[in-house]
C-alpha cells in the first residue's frame, strides 16, 4: 500500500539527515522532494503545493530540540500534516435511527455490492447488529444475484423483488420490512454506471429523497487516483453525501484519492477495502494511515486485529497446556486459523514498525500457511498429540501424503519445537524481568 509514495518521501527526508538545523535552504530542497513525490502519488498540484507550504510554514517556526535532528523533526511535521490532509480524526457511521438507513452510491465496477455485504458483514459481527441488504440495481441482474450470495455467505438477509423495475419502490418496501422485523441497519445497494450521467444520479438522489438515510457513502476505486477525486466532487455536488469509501487501496501504490479527497469534498473517509474477503474491510484512520505511508508501521490496528480473535477460555486452557509442556500440533494448527483470520500476511507484517521496508521487495503469498497445514493434516491424530513419537519413517510418510520434502517436515518441525520452548519461557518467566527472558531466547539459538 502507497509503497511508491513511501519511498519517495523516504528519500526526501535524507536531504535533512546530517544537519545540525533546519535552514530555508535545505528546507526547500527536502519540499522540493516531497511535492514532486506527491506530485507523482498522483495528487493534485494545488494540493501538493498548499500541503508543502503549510510544511515549510510550521517547519521553520520550530526551535529544533537538541535531542530531535532536522530530519525526525520534519517527519514529524509531515505526519502530522498528512493526517490532517486525510481527515485528521476518524469519523464514526451515525445508526441512531431505528432502523439506520445506508445508501451505497458509487461508479460501475467500484465495488459497491462487494462493500455493501463487508459492511453488512462488519456489523453484524463487531456491533452485533441485525442487517438486511437491499438489491436495488434492477439494471444488472448479476448484481442481484450477487448480493444474494454474498448475503448468504456471511448469513445477512437480502431485500429484493423479482421483475420489479422501480429501485424507489424496491428501498421503500424494504425499510418497512426491517421496521416490521426488528432490523437495525438497512443498507441500500444502488445502480452504477460506467460513467456519471443524468439519468443514474435522478435515480439515486429519488431513493435518498424517499428514503431519508442517516448515511449515504460514496465507494470508489482507489486506484483510479484523480479519476476517483473528480468522481467523488461529481457525486457530492448532486448527493451531498456523509463519507466517502475507498475499495481496493491494499493494490493502490500511489496514494492519490486517499490523500485528495477530503480536500476536495470536505467529506471524510470511513472505511477502505483492503482485499476480496469478508472480513477485508478497515475503518478509515487518517493518524494511522500516515504512520504507515511514512514506513512507520501500525502497531495500534494490528494490536486490534489480534484482539478480536483473542479467545479468553482458549488463551487459558492453551497456557496451562503450555505450563505442563503438552503444547502440540493440534494447538499450532489452532494459532495459524487466527493469524490467517487476521488478514493479508504481508499486510501485518507491514504493521510492524520498521517491517514495512525490510519486507517491501519480498512476495509473501496469502497461502504461506499452506505447506504448513497439508504436513500437519497429513499426520495421524496420535502424531499430532504426540509430536515426539515422529520418527524418520514416519516423516517420510508424512512427506508423502502431504506433498511436501522430508526437509520441508524436518524444517517445520524445527519451528515448532523453537516455539514450545520459546511459550514455555514467556509462560515460566511471566512476571519477572524480561531481559531474563531474550537472554533465554538467545541460548537456544
Amino acid at each position: 500500500m502507497f509503497e511508491g509514495l513511501s519511498d519517495k518521501l523516504d528519500r526526501a527526508f535524507k536531504v535533512l539527515k546530517g544537519h545540525g538545523h533546519i535552514t530555508e535552504i535545505n528546507v526547500a530542497e527536502t519540499l522540493k522532494d516531497v511535492r514532486k513525490a506527491l506530485l507523482d502519488a498522483d495528487v493534485s498540484f494545488k494540493i501538493a503545493k498548499q500541503f508543502t507550504d503549510q510544511v515549510k510554514e510550521k517547519a521553520l517556526g520550530q526551535n529544533v530540540l537538541t535531542a530531535v535532528s532536522p530530519g525526525q523533526l520534519m517527519v514529524k511535521i509531515v505526519h502530522d500534516e498528512l493526517a490532517e490532509l486525510m481527515g485528521g480524526q476518524r469519523t464514526e457511521l451515525n445508526l441512531k435511527a431505528d432502523p439506520a438507513i445506508i445508501l451505497i452510491s458509487g461508479l460501475q465496477g467500484s465495488g459497491k455490492t462487494t462493500f455493501s455485504a463487508k459492511l453488512a458483514n462488519f456489523l453484524k459481527t463487531k456491533r452485533n447488529k441485525r442487517i438486511l441488504l437491499v438489491a436495488c440495481d434492477v439494471y444488472r441482474p448479476a448484481a442481484i444475484e450477487q448480493l444474494k450470495v454474498l448475503g448468504q455467505q456471511i448469513g445477512v438477509e437480502v431485500f429484493s423483488e423479482e421483475g420489479s423495475t422501480d429501485p424507489v419502490k424496491i428501498a421503500r418496501n424494504a425499510v418497512n420490512h426491517a421496521r416490521e422485523n426488528g432490523i437495525h441497519v438497512v443498507i441500500v445497494d444502488t445502480a452504477g454506471r460506467l460513467a456519471i450521467d443524468e439519468e443514474m444520479m435522478d435515480e439515486i438522489a429519488n431513493i435518498k429523497k424517499a428514503l431519508n438515510p442517516q448515511e449515504t457513502l460514496f465507494v470508489v476505486d482507489s486506484m483510479t487516483g484523480q479519476d476517483a477525486v473528480n468522481t467523488a466532487k461529481a457525486f457530492n455536488d448532486r448527493l451531498d453525501y456523509q463519507g466517502v469509501v475507498l475499495t481496493k487501496l491494499d493494490g493502490d501504490t500511489r496514494g492519490g484519492a486517499a490523500l485528495s479527497i477530503k480536500s476536495v469534498v470536505n467529506k471524510p473517509i470511513k472505511f477502505v477495502g483492503l482485499g476480496e474477503k469478508m472480513e477485508a474491510i478497515d475503518v478509515f484512520y487518517p493518524e494511522r494511515m500516515a504512520d504507515r505511508i511514512l514506513g512507520m508501521g501500525d502497531i495500534v490496528s494490528l494490536v486490534e486485529k489480534a484482539q478480536e480473535q483473542f479467545d479468553e477460555a482458549e488463551a487459558q486452557k492453551l497456557q496451562r497446556k503450555i505450563a505442563k509442556n503438552q503444547f502440540d500440533f493440534n494447538d499450532f494448527l489452532a494459532q495459524i486459523k487466527q493469524i490467517k483470520k487476521m488478514g493479508n500476511v504481508k499486510d501485518l507484517l507491514g504493521m510492524i514498525p520498521g517491517m514495512g521496508k525490510a519486507i517491501r521487495n519480498l512476495e509473501i503469498d496469502d497461502n504461506a500457511f499452506k505447506g504448513v497445514e497439508a504436513i500437519i493434516h497429513s499426520m495421524t491424530p496420535s502424531e499430532r498429540e504426540n509430536p515426539a513419537i515422529l520418527n524418520g519413517s514416519r516423516r517420510k510418510r508424512i512427506a508423502e501424503g502431504s506433498g511436501t520434502t522430508i526437509q520441508e517436515v524436518n524444517r517445520l518441525m524445527k519451528q515448532f519445537e523453537d516455539t514450545r520452548k520459546m511459550m514455555k519461557m514467556v509462560t515460566a518467566n511471566k512476571g519477572k524481568n524480561m531481559a531474563n527472558v531474550m537472554r533465554n531466547m538467545k541460548s537456544m539459538n
